[in-house]
């Protein structure tokens, strides 16, 4: 597994090591004891997720609050996605500061999101299926939505035209509006 760290070293490109041959392929998509070596870190994922969605859907950009502020580990297996991490640590040097990633089933590449970032994706293919592992289960009492095209974060989303929202996204509030919390 290569890993690379984005602009904001906390969130981290995961490349994994494919075997393939005129049959198609394999790949261990996860594996603990890798990731820690790999990463230095060893987070205890108790949930999966499986979402689908079709050519303009944006999702996010969510978060947790502590006490169950999640990681993630994000990948696509079917499309292809512009994918965002939001530094929502107020206590950070990279405070309101954004980072983005081109995941798709052909390049097969993973990004760890740590807690302490709102999340987000578009999808950029007519068919998209996204797999993320998190570190803590959803709870909607501390689930929160920060506007996707909040002007202060400023996303360059790759997209033509107004994205597909849903209601809970066309919510989101500014950062500066938004609950955010002291993370370390």
């Amino acid at each position: 597994m290569k890993v690379t760290a984005l602009a904001i070293p906390d969130v981290l490109i995961l490349e994994p090591q494919v075997f393939g041959d005129d049959r198609g392929f394999f790949y261990e998509s996860y594996n603990r004891e890798k990731f820690r070596e790999a990463t230095g870190m060893d987070p205890d994922f108790v949930q999966d997720n499986h979402s689908r969605s079709q050519k303009n859907v944006l999702r996010g950009l969510h978060y947790q609050l502590p006490p169950k502020a999640q990681g993630k580990l994000v990948r696509v297996v079917v499309g292809e996605v512009f994918d965002v991490a939001v530094d929502i640590r107020r206590n950070s040097p990279t405070f309101g500061k954004w980072v983005g990633a081109t995941l798709s089933a052909q390049n097969k590449m993973q990004l760890w999101i740590p807690p302490g970032f709102a999340h987000g994706f578009v999808s950029l293919s007519d068919d998209v299926e996204f797999l993320y592992k998190t570190t803590d289960f959803y709870s909607p009492q501390h689930d929160r939505c920060i506007q996707w095209n909040d002007p202060t974060i400023g996303v360059d989303w790759p997209i033509n035209g107004s994205p597909v929202l849903s209601g809970k996204d066309q919510e989101g509030v500014g950062l500066f509006e938004a609950d955010i919390f002291v993370f370390e």
